[in-house]
């Protein structure tokens, strides 16, 4: 994979330090402690490193991702596409210790399992991730989109939305890891993503945009990702 050096800063270790904004655009504001900083800050592995399957073995296609999120994952086939994005969410809602609001739909029945209730009064770390597989068992890219807020416009995109399609039988699921924006409004993303079977999230590249890879531009055209393509109308919001 051809790596930009105007694009991409191998020596950078996070999202932020790692990705530089194309000429002409800067970083939107995401506030200290906000779960757009959150992203921007997430751990990345050194430039090269492949994505691994949750059984550790490497994943074939090595064409789609330029960067690996440094999160470890559990031995079990349950951490994809939803489930990347629900742990992301929820691990930043645990390190804000706001642990009433760490709350996942079920498919089941659509009505939410609170961490707080799961936990039984032990929030240790160890027993958060217990919580997320039990999440992970039972809900999927179905509820989740159910749970999300539609985003009406997608030059209204923020730092942690995402991209979500029910699907049938499979659906897919991709967040927004960074925005950058020009003084026209013109703006630009990252997007991070697991996949089947369960593996480590990885940072996409862009196949359409080969120039600005990794960033995606925002237009009224379908989104083609690697391993998934969306629609506009497919962006959805967390509710706080």
């Amino acid at each position: 994979m051809r790596i930009n050096p105007a694009i991409v800063d191998t020596s950078g270790f996070t999202i932020q330090s790692r990705f530089i904004p194309i000429k002409g655009f800067s970083r939107t504001t995401e506030p200290a402690g906000s779960f757009g900083a959150y992203l921007r800050n997430l751990p990345l592995k050194a430039i090269g490193e492949p994505v691994r399957l949750f059984d550790g073995k490497v994943k074939p296609n090595r064409n789609v991702y330029i960067s690996v999120v440094d999160q470890e994952i559990d031995p079990v086939n349950l951490q994809q596409c939803a489930d990347a994005v629900m742990r992301l969410r929820a691990e930043w809602l645990f390190e804000q210790k706001r642990f009433s609001d760490i709350h996942f739909n079920f498919l089941s029945d659509s009505k939410p399992r609170y961490f707080t209730d799961f936990a039984k009064g032990d929030l240790s770390y160890k027993n958060f991730r217990k919580y997320m597989k039990y999440v992970f068992s039972y809900a999927n890219t179905a509820s989740l989109k159910d749970e999300l807020i539609p985003v009406k416009q997608l030059a209204d995109i923020q730092v942690g939305d995402v991209f979500i399609q029910k699907g049938s039988p499979f659906g897919h699921a991709v967040i927004v890891t960074d925005v950058i924006t020009n003084k026209e409004g013109a703006k630009k993303y990252l997007l991070a993503q697991s996949y089947m079977p369960a593996q480590e999230t990885q940072i996409l590249i862009n196949p359409s945009e080969s120039a600005f890879s990794p960033w995606y531009s925002v237009s009224d055209k379908t989104i083609i990702t690697p391993e998934w393509k969306f629609e506009p109308e497919d962006l959805r919001r967390f509710k706080n």
